[in-house]
């Protein structure tokens, strides 16, 4: 899986808050993410990360 910084992914389940869009802050051999709903951030090793994730929904516009 492809993945690049600022892309919105949407998780297989939820978060706790209720929001399943997260974005990617980080990619390497982990992958770090940020909880669009409550802005929680957790890292994840890749191979759970893309296990994880269901869909790519977008990527936002460099700075």
């Amino acid at each position: 899986m492809d993945l690049k910084l600022n892309q919105r992914v949407e998780l297989k389940k939820p978060h706790p808050c209720g929001s399943k869009v997260w974005t990617v802050l980080r990619v390497g051999m982990d992958i770090k993410l940020r909880c669009t709903g409550c802005g929680h951030e957790l890292m994840l090793p890749r191979s759970k990360a893309e296990k994880a994730i269901k869909k790519i929904l977008s990527e936002e516009e460099s700075q």
